[in-house]
């Protein structure tokens, strides 16, 4: 049928607008579509998540991997968290296969492990961490108590929070543990220890009375330290020990340790240095601790010397000091040779009334003795940038320099504890800024301890013991804490400013580490873990929810993490620690509270 002339004219007079607005109309609908679709389908979003530069709060972390499931709840109108956050429901799952309750993922990476060509130098005990990151919770072990408090905790621990028997079994005639009832008790004995650790203690400042212990000697290294007794015992002479030992056939000693309430970490003098900055402690100390310091031609020794401050003490307490049996008197020449190449001497030996023996060398205070030996050997390291570099890094061959200041002369020995705390440290530049900024940093940290941690972060302070500051700075959080009865770990990132040394010098301990790996600690060893502007330097490197699988993994249950960061910061990571069933409060709109519960998903 033919159009009428005027209908016709009318189709073209409006054309052009209606199928513009057609168009428009299909443009909206097209866009409201897509938007539900992603909304109702988040995994569109966050199907690439482990590649995001940026923290997103919301993915499930199953054991396998499959795709993450989320679901979006309203928003969270409790506890004092922003209004706009959003309140995520992750599906948690518990490890499962080679998982155990005690698994530390770096140290327990068996594939690694068995793939190693060699384990002469004790590379199966070092660091090996797992390509993909922890992505599941570990169980509670059957019927785990809060622990013990300090201080009775030195000397009794549940036995349920570390069911361990071999170490009991293994050394029964040396009294390093004994079980009675429900307890773990630590009567202070050791394979050196015949008269008691408090003895032994006294024993070494009688044979050097020069070491006062708690004055002149303030931060001990006890390498292969047991379950850390002889650093327990000395907490009562106002002196903090790095206690360190490997994950081996002596099972859980360093778990027992942790657990006690005594500083120690896992570690090991294998192929790589240890992760402490050089020329930090006062003196370094092995009962029987079972390493081969002539080994590789003394390498061994020479990381010793790393990390031993200039005048500072090796306590050596093992059969080749005071016994004479040809395999003996050989480790003892051995000795005589390296510690002679590397500038020691001898500046006290002696016998205890057990018949125990004990020699004590003395690091040079001076490089003259270096330059007056016939032969360069072993050399003086070159370090060009004169920086620490200890993460991964090889066992040296040769002799760390003594170290200077900023107009060339050798550093002097860190003022008496406790004035040391809060004195000009030797290893900080001249620099009157860089001064300027340590002095803020202390007088900060004082004052935000005092008004705002102490009492304004409902922290119930007497149950905390074992504290890790994940990002230490110059270890101000942790002087204005001095006066409690807890000690800290003090962790300083591979990638922010490298303050150790000086934060040794102060007359506390810490290491380096880098936060995109799992920390050498065993599960449930920390009652509070601190973290001050980590996650933003965090995110740009890795996912920051695998650090909080970390925090989750370490951090006792009952414990806290406190966050001091940016609002935008505390508002990704809220969701993720309330996801764990842990009571998260905001305070300040810059301190943001997490108190770990003991909950656990149910397994599948």
């Amino acid at each position: 049928m033919a159009i009428p002339a005027e209908d016709n004219n009318f189709f073209k007079q409006k054309k052009y607008p209606f199928i513009l607005t057609l168009s428009i109309l299909l443009i909206f609908v097209t866009l409201f579509l897509f938007t539900t679709n992603t909304t109702s389908n988040p995994l569109v979003f966050y199907s690439n998540l482990k590649h995001q530069p940026k923290l997103v709060p919301s993915v499930s972390l199953p054991t396998d991997n499959s795709t993450p499931k989320v679901q979006k709840k309203i928003p969270s109108k409790e506890q004092g968290l922003p209004q706009k956050e959003e309140a995520l429901s992750i599906d948690w799952k518990l490890c499962k296969d080679h998982v155990t309750v005690d698994y530390i993922p770096c140290l327990d990476n068996y594939k690694a492990i068995m793939a190693l060509k060699s384990r002469r130098h004790m590379e199966h005990r070092e660091r090996h961490c797992p390509e993909t990151s922890l992505n599941c919770l570990l169980p509670l072990p059957k019927g785990y108590k809060v622990p013990v408090h300090w201080p009775k905790s030195r000397d009794m621990i549940w036995y349920d929070n570390v069911p361990y028997p071999k170490l009991v079994e293994y050394k029964k005639d040396q009294h390093w543990v004994v079980k009675s009832g429900e307890y773990l008790k630590f009567p202070g004995g050791g394979t050196q220890f015949k008269d008691g650790v408090d003895h032994y203690i006294e024993f070494i400042e009688k044979t050097l009375p020069k070491i006062q212990w708690g004055k002149h000697i303030r931060v001990v290294l006890d390498v292969g330290c047991g379950v850390a007794s002889f650093g327990g015992y000395l907490l009562d002479k106002n002196v903090i020990t790095m206690s360190f030992a490997p994950k081996d056939e002596h099972e859980a000693q360093i778990q027992f340790a942790l657990e006690r309430g005594v500083p120690a970490t896992l570690s090991v003098i294998g192929t790589q240095k240890l992760t402490f900055p050089d020329n930090g402690f006062d003196l370094i100390h092995c009962a029987r601790c079972r390493v081969h310091w002539d080994a590789d031609g003394g390498k061994p020794l020479y990381e010793l010397n790393r990390v031993l401050r200039p005048g500072g003490y090796f306590a050596w307490s093992a059969t080749p000091v005071y016994r004479d049996d040809d395999r003996d008197q050989k480790v003892w020449k051995a000795m005589v040779a390296i510690t002679k190449a590397m500038c020691w001497k001898v500046v006290a030996k002696a016998d205890d009334s057990s018949g125990i023996g004990l020699v004590i060398y003395q690091k040079p205070t001076s490089s003259s003795c270096y330059e007056k030996r016939k032969e360069n050997n072993p050399p003086l390291c070159e370090n060009a940038d004169g920086k620490n570099s200890s993460w991964y890094a090889r066992l040296n061959n040769c002799l760390t320099p003594l170290p200077v200041d900023g107009n060339g002369k050798l550093q002097s020995w860190p003022k008496p504890w406790p004035q040391r705390l809060t004195s000009k440290s030797p290893s900080l530049p001249s620099d009157s800024k860089v001064i300027g900024e340590f002095n803020k940093d202390s007088n900060h940290w004082s004052q935000l301890v005092s008004d705002v941690y102490a009492d304004g972060l409902s922290i119930k302070w007497s149950s905390v013991r074992n504290v890790m500051d994940m990002n230490a700075g110059y270890a101000g959080f942790a002087a204005a804490l001095i006066d409690r009865p807890i000690w800290v770990m003090n962790v300083v990132p591979i990638d922010m400013p490298d303050t150790l040394s000086i934060i040794m010098d102060r007359g506390l301990i810490g290491m380096y580490h880098d936060w995109c790996e799992s920390f050498s600690t065993y599960p449930r060893t920390y009652d509070l873990i601190h973290a001050s502007f980590l996650f933003k330097h965090l995110e740009q490197r890795c996912d920051p929810i695998d650090a909080v699988v970390e925090i989750d993994r370490i951090l006792r249950p009952n414990g806290y993490l406190v966050i001091h960061d940016s609002m935008e910061m505390l508002s990704k990571l809220s969701p993720i620690l309330r996801s764990l069933h842990w009571s998260v409060t905001l305070h300040q709109n810059q301190f943001l509270v997490g108190r770990k519960s003991f909950w656990r998903p149910m397994s599948s």
